[in-house]
């Protein structure tokens, strides 16, 4: 299934914290908080202002973003857990430093 968010809203998958500490103790899922890491799935269009023109996103599918820890709604696709959410939720993109793109 092939999902399109309307507007200036994005689809997320999180990005599952570490599991253990630094000094390495595992972290109980009871204890776990949510990700606030995600990777954008899909973007819509952009917003219209008032006079009709559209605003495209600053986001777009594959960045890695930070987002509010209550932000968005929880939505189950095709077996998968994700996240629907505005743009202006978008806390700021992830960008990976110029040495590591090289590597990849």
């Amino acid at each position: 299934m092939t999902f399109r968010p309307l507007h200036d809203r994005v689809l997320v998958r999180r990005i599952d914290a570490e599991e253990k500490t630094a000094g390495g103790l595992i972290i109980p899922d009871s204890a776990k908080e949510k990700p606030q890491e995600g990777e954008v799935l899909a973007a819509g269009p952009g917003a219209r202002s008032e006079n009709g023109t559209l605003h495209p996103l600053d986001v777009k599918p594959g960045d890695r973003i930070l987002f509010g820890k209550w932000s968005g709604t929880e939505i189950r696709l095709d077996g998968e857990d994700l996240l629907i959410m505005k743009e202006s939720d978008v806390l700021g993109v992830i960008e990976a430093p110029a040495s590591a793109k090289k590597a990849a």
